[in-house]
């Protein structure tokens, strides 16, 4: 590729299209955390800059849960009477104060908004695939045509460490088949964990097949090594090239690390960005790898001390789903992460504590495929794709309302029992909640109806709330302190404000299902679970989930306040950005 050719992507008229799009959500989203106020002006809104000089105009549908569905086109910007063309960097800082950016974190935020930008004129050159024919596309197919990324967050593709042909080479919508690179990890410092009934060397070979095992052997004793030393690790290749080949020249050079080369077979990048799905042989594991790349608020490493206990987590979560008549009545299953391997660097471990992007560099673990449990019929697409509306304004979920025939509160009442009621059940039964979001949560579809969901990325994001909880010492780490007023919060913000907001809107923009019949749906949903468990009825008054309204928790100021790390990972909930008070949409039925 030439160097001209890497960023033919950057046009002025995507540019001004990609700008258009980001200021509508900054719009949209910052107006629902109530950092900027749009005030009314005849049958438009308006939002003014830090000097109220520059005026942002638009018109808007305000809709419950103070959702602003803004129309990007009828946004215009307008300073000393004459109108400016929309510029995203602009408008960051002509609302730095709103927005509360430090001098420090500004122009890291302004990168992050570049790159996203950027991302979103490359997908603006992609062949515009309708959701008619997303409908009928693979599941990968599906996970690469996402064009939006996180509902909420609007700097949401940062990615910061990635390089224009590292975007090119990894980025989930580029679609680009990526080889992982081997390093052989001398035992001294590395670990493998898995789950009952796994052994390292028969799993090895399953993973990557007895020839490249022996090649990986054979370099190991051409260099005088032992191969019984070693345990092998994948690696993200951005991570060999970037990070390990120079942060742990040491090791490198100690031949405490080998590099092995690359695996024989293709992974596709998922929408997390370092998880990677095995295109060679689908029903082989996913591969989740270190990457330490800045996106959304983190550094997106992976630590080897939380590796160890990875394998125990999910082994213990599957039981209580396969022993719970509830969770196995609605379907759910869990895609485990059924080994892991991980790698000490003692020197950074001894300059730094246990939360340092510095020991979270060299790990990885593999996750189940759902592919291995579908039956005849059944197709798989990301939860995110709900969300997902094409180039002519048509929305996935409502095309698969219309493939399958049902009529639209039969549909949503299908997928609420698959995916909402087993987190309702979860929290009142266990105190047990996940990370429900789109990009976490796989759907099993038949004709376009949801028969089931499949819950991911377990270890790292499932929470027990309950402080007298009894849980094997090994799966201890998932307990949380969380103030009982702030517990509901995790289906109230995650689920209702972070997901069903936008769900509902879109269902309705669309003329599919009236807003009031989406959250009278919801309301149904809960209350039936509710009355099949009569047994929990104390719970289900002290955690009300018809209560008025509950405390609206904001994602962007999360992020405005720190995108390097955004909450504090020994006190989660002590990071919250509490502000004021959302309706609770379901109250009313």
């Amino acid at each position: 590729m030439s160097l001209s050719d890497a960023v033919a992507h950057l046009s002025p008229h995507r540019w001004a299209r990609a700008n258009r799009l980001l200021i509508r959500k900054a719009l949209a989203e910052f107006a629902h955390e109530r950092l900027v106020t749009p005030e009314k002006d005849g049958d438009q809104y308006v939002v003014r800059s830090d000097d109220g000089l520059t005026r942002y105009t638009f018109t808007a549908v305000t809709r419950a849960l103070d959702h602003w569905q803004i129309d990007a086109d009828s946004i215009t910007r307008h300073r000393d009477g004459g109108e400016l063309p929309l510029a995203a960097l602009d408008f960051f800082i002509e609302l730095r104060q709103a927005l509360d950016l430090s001098d420090e974190i500004l122009p890291v935020y302004l990168e992050e908004i570049s790159s996203t930008l950027s991302g979103t004129c490359y997908k603006l050159t992609k062949p515009q695939v309708p959701v008619a024919e997303l409908l009928t596309s693979g599941f990968q197919a599906i996970e690469t045509g996402m064009t939006e990324g996180h509902p909420c967050f609007v700097a949401n593709n940062g990615r910061l460490g990635f390089g224009i042909h590292e975007y090119l080479s990894y980025a989930p919508e580029t679609a680009s088949p990526v080889r992982l690179v081997w390093l052989a990890a001398h035992r001294s410092r590395a670990a493998f964990t898995a789950g009952v009934g796994i052994e390292y060397e028969s799993f090895l070979r399953d993973e990557l097949g007895a020839e490249t095992v022996e090649r990986f052997r054979e370099r190991l004793t051409d260099l005088g090594l032992d191969p019984a030393d070693y345990l092998f690790i994948p690696v993200h290749p951005w991570q060999w090239w970037n990070k390990l080949a120079v942060t742990f020249a040491a090791e490198v050079a100690r031949q405490h690390l080998v590099c092995l080369g690359e695996g024989d077979d293709e992974y596709l990048a998922q929408q997390s960005i370092r998880t990677f799905f095995n295109t060679s042989h689908p029903e082989k594991h996913y591969v989740k790898t270190a990457l330490s790349v800045i996106n959304m608020g983190f550094m997106r490493g992976l630590s080897a001390a939380y590796m160890e206990a990875t394998p125990a987590i999910n082994d213990w979560l599957a039981q209580l789903i396969e022993n719970d008549p509830v969770l196995k009545a609605t379907g759910l299953t869990i895609i485990r992460e059924r080994a892991a391997v991980g790698y000490r660097h003692l020197e950074y471990e001894r300059a730094t504590d246990r939360y340092s992007p510095y020991r979270k560099m060299l790990a990885a673990l593999w996750r189940e495929s759902p592919v291995a449990s579908l039956r005849e019929g059944e197709s798989l697409a990301t939860m995110a794709s709900l969300l997902h509306v094409d180039h002519e304004g048509r929305g996935f979920a409502a095309a698969l309302i219309e493939r399958s025939g049902l009529a639209p509160k039969e549909w949503l009442r299908r997928y609420l029992r698959a995916y909402y009621t087993p987190l309702l059940h979860s929290f009142y039964a266990y105190d047990l909640v996940f990370m429900p979001h789109g990009e976490n949560v796989v759907l099993v579809l038949k004709d376009g109806a949801v028969e089931r969901a499949v819950f991911k990325d377990i270890a790292e994001e499932i929470a027990v709330m309950d402080p007298d909880a009894v849980l094997p010492p090994t799966v201890e780490r998932v307990r949380v302190d969380v103030p009982e007023d702030t517990k509901l919060l995790s289906i109230f913000t995650d689920v209702f404000d972070c997901f069903f907001r936008f769900l509902a809107a879109h269902l309705a923009t669309e003329g599919v299902l009236e807003e009031d019949d989406f959250w009278r749906t919801v309301a149904d949903v809960t209350r039936e679970y509710q009355e099949s468990m009569p047994e929990l009825a104390d719970k289900f008054r002290q955690y009300d989930m018809f209560a008025p309204e509950f405390a609206l928790s904001c994602l962007n100021r999360l992020q405005l306040r720190n995108n390097q790390q955004m909450v504090d990972l020994a006190d989660p909930a002590g990071a919250l950005q509490l502000i004021g008070t959302l309706k609770n949409p379901i109250a009313g039925f």
